[in-house]
């Protein structure tokens, strides 16, 4: 198609669009300069997005590298590809990526084969990419229709858009807003609402593209119905008889605007020759947009591709040498939904055919679609689809894959089987709904008693994981029961599942929880020889919560210590479900060195399996272990890759900012966050996240010595009756308390307290109940339990709760009239809490040194002050000696942005080296 009548069409859509080509062309003219930037287009169907993206094509075409892409709606299920449209073109810059990059997106992209990819690692890929491109030539990436991305290359570009900086990139999104749309993904950057025209816009725009009189009613009413939509305004009156716009009565009404649009698409494509429509549903049925395939396809169909000619010229579609482009989304549409079922079939089969064997996945897929009725060969064509959906880390395509399998089966218990396979992968890819109508498809059919056991199973775990109440968990109990002669390890593996339910609700309802579930998976099938990891863990539990915790002490640590041995890949993956539980129970036993290896480990397999789902709540147990240690500025770090691919902030990130913001004394931020997690959950059901809230507020509140209002919070993670699983709140309802004065309201926390820590035997436990006990003991004793909590913590990873022993045991020789003694000892507590940023508790030090007749020395400005907090990241980083690729890695920057920072932060410091900046005191 000549560009000129494009360029027309745009400017006339453009009618009174002059704010959004300011955006575009600042855009343009900011990512040219080397600072990227980011623009999301959103409205209505037909509202000009469209139109607008194709002027920041036109306006960059001589300056830019453009690459671009569109969404189709049928190609939700194909993971990643949406990114293959993007990245295809500039491939040839991928050498400079690191190996582990370059093989996950060559894997994401379909280019080789290997395990599922990381989506952190293709994110970080695509982003160093894209900035190696730019630096040859300023890259225009333009994506129409994100909405209908596949979810895997819409978290992709989602992580690209958000840290991009420094690059010459600009990318231009176009999204139409639908209803109930509370899962965007593109929420946060500069964005733009096209709104509708004017009466007058709308009039002026109508008159540029009827060349006959037109009656005044009849252009009063177009006008009406096109509700100032500008695609409605071009295409209505091209379906109408010029004697219908003259004849001066009203057009018919049909619902909605966009409805209208496809008419009028759907008429002007009927009035083609017979060969150029079916060469357009061809283009319609092919979503890719590969003009070598609609060739293809044409010929099996005695079709010449010249034949498009036709719809060219209609203004419909434009054939490229590298890409078949409708002229709005709405063509497809309006042209694939005017054909009958046969055609469909017809053209599909030829697509089929057409697709080369090296896209096994899109030819079944195809294929699929050919079929009338079952047909039991593409059945299972598809479900090797999903099995490599699934490699490759795609659940959504592999769910699809298996519903188009059980869809086509015709063996009546082989489809109820696909169905449940296809339930289960919908369940794991988040689409409950769906997961659950193909649970009641496959239960229609005389299943096995093991299948239907497995149905009942994931029908409950979705009623648990959406309702997160008390039954649920019961529930679970019940199935565990029923799976026992069927499937002893899928029973004990329930078992399991129902305890850490319990564990998680807590003792809420009457005659129900951990100690409840735990005596019912006494009744569990006997674990297998060797024992697997659930089954250790289930033993444990089952014995922590009907024995006692002393006596569960050397069955956890088997189990924990078991998990942290595993080193099998496939072993290492089985273990993953049940690494936050693990992390937590190794809390409980305070062992810190089994918390931080389990930690770890579930961070790096939830990256490397794409669990998305669960890495935040991985990053938020290593973020808490930063902060007990004192590291407060790698828990920082920690916690802000807990919003890495996803802009919102959830529950687990909410807790690592809380648990952080408490330690640091910063109460606006903490209340603030505090707020924000109540809105969130709700309901009796989230007791073990409100036991973080209030643990995390009652450390705040004890930071800046108002123990009335830690009491009062402390005592809310013990109003049931059952103590927590874990074991962080305990010191801080003894410290109030005693401070409070009220050590009565104490006891049974420090009395639990102390038998934990004897059982557990570790350091950490020692410590803190040392710690605890000084605080009800008075003369020698005290000191000798101070002494005592001091010699256990003074190791790296429990760094916070000794400079808080110090600054107790400080509290307590002043008390005692030991001025000079307590002089030493706050000032140890004081310089090590104002290092880490503990400002709360080091200020309490500082009034304590005051009034001892001291005054504590003043925290110089540090030079971290002048650094926003992405700067200062990157300082401590490339302080410790990493390269600019291996920072941006750490942080999913590219090394372009790394760099541009360094300038920054050399500039603020007054340095000019690496070297000076390693000499710099950053904390």
């Amino acid at each position: 198609m000549d560009a000129r009548p494009r360029t027309e069409t745009i400017l006339k859509q453009l009618l009174g669009r002059r704010r959004e080509y300011e955006a575009v062309r600042l855009l343009l003219d900011c990512a040219h300069a080397g600072q990227s930037g980011v623009l999301v287009v959103r409205g209505e169907a037909g509202i000009g997005k469209t139109a607008i993206l194709e002027l920041a094509r036109d306006l960059g075409a001589e300056q830019f590298q453009v690459v671009s892409a569109s969404g189709v709606e049928s190609e939700t299920e194909f993971a990643f590809a949406g990114l293959h449209q993007l990245c295809a073109p500039l491939l040839r810059h991928a050498d400079i990526l690191s190996d582990p990059q370059r093989e996950a997106l060559l894997v994401a992209l379909g280019r080789q084969t290997g395990p599922a990819p990381d989506l952190f690692l293709v994110g970080l890929a695509v982003l160093n990419l894209w900035s190696d491109a730019a630096d040859e030539q300023p890259l225009l990436c333009v994506v129409d229709d994100v909405q209908w991305f596949d979810q895997a290359s819409a978290q992709v570009l989602a992580f690209v858009a958000r840290r991009l900086s420094a690059e010459r990139v600009a990318l231009l999104f176009g999204r139409r807003e639908t209803e109930g749309d509370h899962h965007d993904l593109f929420r946060g950057p500069a964005e733009i609402h096209v709104g509708r025209l004017s009466d007058a816009e709308s009039r002026q725009l109508l008159e540029t593209v009827t060349n006959v009189t037109m009656d005044k009613s009849v252009r009063d009413q177009i006008i009406a119905e096109a509700r100032g939509n500008p695609l409605a305004l071009l295409e209505l009156p091209r379906s109408a008889r010029p004697e219908r716009l003259a004849g001066g009565y009203a057009l018919p009404y049909v619902a909605g605007v966009p409805r209208r649009i496809e008419d009028s698409f759907r008429r002007r494509s009927r009035d083609l020759p017979p060969d150029t429509q079916e060469l357009l549903l061809i283009a319609a049925a092919e979503p890719t947009g590969d003009p070598a395939l609609l060739e293809r396809a044409a010929a099996r169909l005695d079709l010449d591709v010249q034949a498009a000619v036709a719809a060219e010229s209609a203004g419909l579609l434009e054939i490229g040498p590298a890409r078949v482009r409708f002229a709005h989304p709405l063509v497809r549409s309006a042209v694939y939904q005017a054909a009958n079922p046969q055609d469909h079939r017809r053209v599909h089969r030829a697509l089929a055919e057409a697709t080369v064997a090296s896209d096994p996945d899109r030819r079944a897929w195809h294929r699929a679609q050919a079929v009338q009725g079952v047909d039991e060969q593409v059945a299972a064509e598809l479900e090797a689809s999903a099995v490599r959906a699934r490699s490759r880390g795609g659940l959504a395509a592999a769910a699809a894959f298996l519903q188009g399998a059980a869809e086509l089966t015709p063996d009546p218990v082989l489809r109820a089987k696909r169905s449940l396979a296809a339930a289960l992968a919908k369940y794991e890819a988040g689409s409950f709904d769906e997961a659950r109508r193909l649970i009641e498809v496959a239960v229609d059919v005389n299943l096995e008693p093991l299948d239907r056991a497995r149905a009942v199973l994931l029908r409950t775990r979705m009623d648990y994981q959406e309702a997160r109440h008390s039954s649920p968990p019961k529930a679970l109990l019940a199935v565990a029961a029923g799976l026992a002669p069927l499937d002893p390890v899928l029973s004990r593996e329930t078992y399991l599942d129902a305890l850490d339910g319990a564990i998680v609700t807590g003792g809420v309802e009457p005659g129900w929880g951990p100690r409840v579930a735990a005596e019912a998976a006494l009744n569990a099938p006997p674990a297998p020889t060797p024992p697997q990891l659930a089954d250790l863990l289930l033993d444990g539990l089952t014995t922590m919560y009907t024995q006692g915790y002393e006596a569960s002490v050397p069955e956890l640590r088997r189990a924990l210590d078991a998990m942290v041995a595993l080193e099998s890949s496939a072993d290492l993956d089985g273990s993953r479900r049940w690494l936050g539980l693990a992390s937590r129970t190794a809390i409980a036993l305070f062992d810190d060195d089994l918390v931080n290896a389990l930690a770890d480990r579930h961070v790096a397999l939830a990256r490397e399996a794409g669990a998305l789902a669960t890495l935040p709540t991985a990053l938020l147990i290593q973020s808490l272990m930063a902060v007990l240690s004192g590291d407060l500025a790698r828990a920082e770090l920690v916690a802000g890759q807990t919003s890495i691919l996803a802009p919102s902030r959830a529950l687990p990130q909410l807790h690592a900012h809380l648990i952080l913001a408490a330690w640091r004394g910063a109460t606006e931020e903490a209340s603030e966050l505090r707020a924000s997690l109540e809105r969130g959950s709700e309901g009796p059901a989230q007791r073990t996240e409100r036991l973080m809230t209030t643990y995390a507020m009652s450390v705040l509140h004890n930071g800046h010595g108002n123990y009335a209002a830690a009491l009062e919070v402390a005592l809310q993670s013990f109003q049931a009756s059952e103590l927590s699983h874990g074991s962080l709140p305990h010191t801080e309802l003894v410290e109030a308390a005693c401070r409070q004065g009220r050590p009565e309201l104490a006891a049974e926390a420090l009395a639990e307290l102390t038998a934990r820590a004897q059982a557990s035997g570790t350091s950490w436990g020692l410590g803190l109940a040392a710690r605890s006990r000084a605080l009800v003991s008075s003369g020698s004793e005290a000191e000798a339990l101070y002494r005592e909590a001091i010699e256990h913590l003074a190791k790296p990873r429990t760094a916070g709760h000794l400079a808080r022993a110090h600054l107790l045991y400080g509290e307590w020789l002043r008390r005692e009239g030991r001025r000079q003694d307590a002089r030493e000892q706050l000032r140890t507590a004081h310089r090590m809490l104002a290092e880490m940023g503990a400002a709360g508790f080091a200020e309490r030090a500082a009034r304590e040194l005051r009034a001892t007749g001291e005054h504590p020395r003043r925290r110089d400005a540090q030079a971290a002050d002048a650094l926003t907090e992405q700067e200062l990241q990157v300082a401590r980083l490339v302080a410790t000696g990493a390269t600019s690729k291996e920072v941006g890695a750490a942080l999913f920057l590219s090394p372009r942005t790394i760099e541009a920072h360094l300038r920054n932060i050399f500039r603020k410091l007054g340095i000019t080296s690496r070297r000076q900046l390693a000499q710099v005191k950053l904390s």
